[in-house]
């Protein structure tokens, strides 16, 4: 999977002034959960957009200190009115311990009912995925080689490699359904 590097600094203060503070500077305060013990430090709002505003899953590396962490983005707080990012939670991740993502899911291929004047529905643009950090996919692909008109592709239908969708298996990811000109050109057909 792709791994964006940031660099962080540790907060020597922990409370809401310092928080203030910190965002007035152009910085985000963060969190890196999952190891021995919680670790507070800032980051550069800049260097946050790349991981923040993407549709991809990315791992992060992030330098804080002089040593490096693998992580991901576990939670990100914006403000209701500006959308400004306010507060991030990372956690920290481990060969041997699993983790869930949000994983983007991949259409392959063409569809015969698309190509017969069917419209294509994708229901679920992501899907939780739950593996090893070495067997997290960058991807989901789903193929929609197979699907005619008032055909769905399930979550039960995907190929699985070494991870698990957690997603209910009767979710539909993706469907192909009658167009208006396809109804009307069916319903000119009987009225003949």
């Amino acid at each position: 999977m792709k791994t964006i590097a940031i660099s962080g600094s540790l907060r020597e203060n922990v409370g809401k002034r310092d928080a203030k503070e910190l965002r007035y500077q152009g910085k985000v305060p963060a969190v890196l959960y999952g190891g021995k013990e919680q670790v507070h430090f800032a980051v550069n709002i800049k260097d946050l957009n790349a991981a923040i505003y993407t549709p991809e899953a990315n791992f992060l590396e992030i330098a804080i200190g002089g040593t490096k962490t693998k992580a991901v983005i576990k939670e990100a707080q914006f403000h209701p009115l500006t959308d400004l990012l306010i507060h991030v939670d990372f956690l920290q991740l481990f060969d041997d311990k699993e983790i869930t993502m949000e994983i983007p899911v991949k259409l392959t291929g063409t569809s015969p009912g698309v190509k017969m004047g069917g419209k294509l529905v994708q229901k679920l643009r992501k899907l939780r995925v739950r593996s090893l950090p070495k067997n997290m996919p960058q991807v989901v692909e789903a193929s929609i080689a197979q699907l005619e008109v008032g055909n769905l592709f399930r979550v039960r239908d995907l190929q699985a490699g070494n991870y698990v969708v957690t997603n209910t298996p009767e979710d539909t990811i993706v469907s192909v359904g009658m167009s208006r000109a396809l109804k009307q050109a069916e319903n000119d057909a009987k009225g003949k």
